[in-house]
């Protein structure tokens, strides 16, 4: 029988990591079981989080000063496209889905694993096959194109961008994989009296995430693989020269890109649904809302990938159209934003380092988002094409919400994954110096755009230097309270006081099990009673024997 919520159950002792019969490396490497493989998720994006986060201090490093300095301007290109690369393909876009969705979805879902377990310890290993091309491509050379890939420039390079295509090419089968079996774990194997209007809403988000990554990521794998094919034996599919069409790639590069933003953003829009409910303590508002909102979102996300060819050649009916349909993406986030703030209201908050990086995901989604709506108007968005008005304002949308809900996630399910607790203390310090920090690197950088800086460039005007510095003092000290929430967890994984079955004393189903939970999660498959943003005093499952007619899933 699962332990209710606030059960005083003792913890299972953390030294056997995830309570397994066997703890050698053979054992992690061959497993089926779904904790383990997201917490080997976690482990490589966090690496690759900490390599992008290096390339993209030393881009810093080289803009503090508007002449050519430290570095030559092929080595600039090379770094700021590998810091793209890593960040979007090796970071952001598998961190949550594959790391924490893997480990909670089937606990979520009262589940024992994912519907195919030997298909997901294979997506992790296609995940390594790709980065490990990827690296390969970086060290042998890398690539100058920036992570898009434009052509015909990445055509007819000559550094060896193939060997990266392909690494992002096999990355997608990744992503693939792990869309379809959280979609097949979702229909199936929800435990009995689990409806849909009963599931979590973490699951509600990653199963919109999960469409989006298998309709989607075909089209950007063919896609790339026709660059490297073309960059390889000359073909003339993208460039002019030979007859080709370089907006035909943008069309096909943006038809995935586009939608791979909600990839990134809506299992970011998962943790925070979680977070705001147990910490604030209170059912969450408009629960119907925020679930289809998701789906929304994953919908709408489909048609907007022309606002990114606003400059390119396209009607001007086309781009009316594609700046309408990106508005309803921007009404389907406030729906979210709105029920998140509505569930604070008279809420009893504990200021905790989960609740702070809500926070402060909160403040990047609207402020971010507000810049989205100005880039989705024509007019607007042919002054600021292609300046460092685009990258703040992708970076404070996607880079500042993904880290946000990444740290929000790794600090709140902690106890759940490793049995220990962390400094709450040192937790509050990091999380202040990351927001921070994050405003003064890209605040900066809006002004930078407005003023008409172009991005990308190695030496600039000696008038942007200011704003450029200010922006590279921001970066150290976002790098220095990410130093900080590094050391402090991994210290906590050997030194950290034993958590118990629930810290927070959340609601969430998750927390019905020991922490860390056992091999197979439920002792009994449980039958679901509530929803789990439900705060009453019943409890979230009973054992089959207890339960009274229960309702199965549908």
């Amino acid at each position: 029988m699962p332990p209710s919520p606030h059960s005083d159950a003792p913890a299972y002792a953390p030294r056997n990591y995830l309570n397994a019969p066997e703890t050698g490396l053979r054992s992690w490497l061959t497993t089926r079981d779904h904790k383990r493989i997201g917490v080997m998720f976690l482990v490589a994006v966090t690496v690759f989080f900490a390599v992008g986060g290096i390339f993209a201090l030393l881009i810093r490093i080289k803009l503090l000063t508007p002449q050519p300095a430290m570095m030559s301007a092929l080595t600039y290109n090379r770094l700021f496209t590998l810091h793209g690369v890593v960040m979007i393909f090796l970071f952001m876009i598998p961190a949550i889905p594959s790391g924490f969705g893997n480990f909670l979805l089937p606990l979520m879902l009262g589940a024992k694993d994912v519907a195919f377990p030997r298909l997901n310890l294979l997506s992790f290993y296609v995940y390594l096959a790709g980065a490990a091309v990827a690296l390969f491509g970086m060290i042998h050379g890398g690539a100058d194109t920036g992570w898009t890939f434009y052509t015909p420039y990445s055509t007819s390079t000559t550094t060896d961008v193939v060997p990266i295509l392909l690494g992002a090419f096999i990355l997608g089968f990744s992503s693939i994989l792990t869309g379809l079996n959280f979609i097949v774990t979702t229909h199936t194997l929800r435990a009995p009296g689990m409806g849909w209007m009963k599931m979590p809403l973490f699951v509600w988000s990653i199963y919109a995430t999960s469409i989006i990554q298998i309709l989607a990521t075909p089209v950007l794998g063919m896609t790339l693989l026709l660059v490297a094919v073309e960059h390889a034996f000359g073909w003339g599919i993208f460039d002019p020269a030979r007859g080709g069409d370089p907006v035909l790639f943008q069309h096909f590069f943006w038809f995935y890109s586009h939608p791979a933003v909600y990839i990134m953003v809506l299992p970011a829009m998962a943790v925070i649904s979680e977070v705001v409910c147990t910490f604030a303590h209170k059912n969450i508002f408009g629960y119907k809302a925020v679930a289809y909102s998701s789906l929304g979102i994953a919908f709408v996300g489909f048609f907007t990938w022309g606002h990114h060819l606003f400059t390119s050649g396209q009607s001007a009916f086309d781009a009316g159209i594609f700046g309408i349909l990106s508005m309803f993406v921007a009404i389907f986030t406030a729906i979210k934003v709105f029920n998140w703030t509505a569930t604070l209201y008279r809420g009893s908050i504990s200021v905790k380092a989960p609740f702070v990086y809500f926070v402060g995901f909160l403040f990047f989604l609207v402020f971010g988002g507000m810049t989205g709506v100005a880039l989705a108007t024509v007019s607007l968005d042919v002054d600021w094409h292609d300046t460092y008005f685009v990258v703040a304002h992708f970076h404070f949308i996607m880079v500042g919400g993904v880290i946000m809900a990444f740290l929000a996630a790794l600090h709140y399910w902690f106890p759940k994954i490793t049995g220990r607790t962390y400094p709450e203390g040192w937790a509050l310090v990091a999380a202040v110096m990351v927001i921070l920090g994050f405003n003064f690197t890209f605040i900066p950088q809006f002004l930078l755009g407005n003023m008409g800086m172009p991005r990308r460039y190695y030496a600039y005007p000696e008038r942007f230097q200011a704003l450029n510095v200010a922006s590279t003092a921001g970066a150290s000290v976002l790098g220095l309270g990410l130093l900080i929430a590094l050391v402090y967890l991994l210290v906590s994984l050997r030194y950290g006081p034993v958590a118990g079955p629930n810290p927070w004393h959340s609601r969430g189903f998750e927390w019905n099990t020991p922490s860390p939970p056992p091999p197979e999660n439920y002792e009994e498959t449980p039958v679901i009673t509530r929803g789990p943003h439900e705060y009453d005093d019943e409890p979230a499952a009973l054992p089959p024997a207890a339960a009274h007619e229960p309702e199965h899933a549908s």
